[in-house]
C-alpha cells in the first residue's frame, strides 16, 4: 500500500473489487454519514479507496404487487438520494478522490456483507432509521458484526 507523500494528497486508489478498498453502508443517518467520514480519512492515510454503499429494495408487502405509494419517486432514486446526501453531508463540495458512491438493490445487511468479501475493511453506523432509539447497534450493524468477511468498523455519531 502506498500512503500520500504529503497532507492532502490523494492516494492512488485501488480497483473495486481487489481487496484493498473499505466499504461504507450508508442509510443518511448522522450515523452512517460519521462512518463515512471516519472511513474516507482512514482511507486517505492508508491509500485505499473508500466505497460509499446505499442500499435499496422494494418494500415488502404480504398481498400484492410492489409500489412505491403515493409518489413518484422510487425506492432507487431514494437510494440516489441517500447516497449523494451522504457525500455531501460528509464533504461538502470537495469529495476525496479516492471515494466513490454507488447504489445497490438488495437486503442492506446481505449486500454488505457480501461485498465485505472483497473489501478490506467494512463500515457501518451504529444504527439506522429504525425505530429503536435505545439500541446501541441497529439490525445491520449487528449483522455485519456478526457475519462479514472482514473486520467491521461500527462508529457511534459523534
Amino acid at each position: 500500500m502506498s500512503t500520500p507523500t504529503t497532507p492532502g494528497e490523494a492516494p492512488a486508489a485501488k480497483p473495486k473489487g481487489t481487496g484493498g478498498e473499505i466499504v461504507v453502508g450508508v442509510d443518511g443517518s448522522a450515523q452512517s454519514v460519521a462512518a463515512l467520514r471516519f472511513a474516507a480519512e482512514l482511507g486517505g492515510r492508508l491509500g485505499v479507496a473508500v466505497h460509499a454503499l446505499a442500499v435499496w429494495n422494494y418494500p415488502t408487502l404480504l398481498y400484492g404487487n410492489y409500489y412505491y405509494p403515493e409518489s413518484d419517486v422510487t425506492p432507487e432514486e431514494d437510494a440516489t438520494r441517500v447516497v449523494e446526501g451522504a457525500m455531501q453531508a460528509a464533504f461538502g463540495t470537495v469529495i476525496p478522490d479516492w471515494v466513490t458512491a454507488a447504489i445497490q438493490r438488495g437486503r442492506p445487511a446481505d449486500v454488505l456483507i457480501e461485498q465485505s468479501k472483497d473489501a478490506m475493511m467494512l463500515a457501518v453506523g451504529t444504527r439506522g432509521h429504525g425505530g429503536f432509539t435505545g439500541l446501541l447497534l441497529g439490525s445491520v450493524s449487528s449483522a455485519c458484526s456478526a457475519h462479514a468477511h472482514c473486520p467491521v468498523l461500527v462508529v457511534h455519531d459523534g
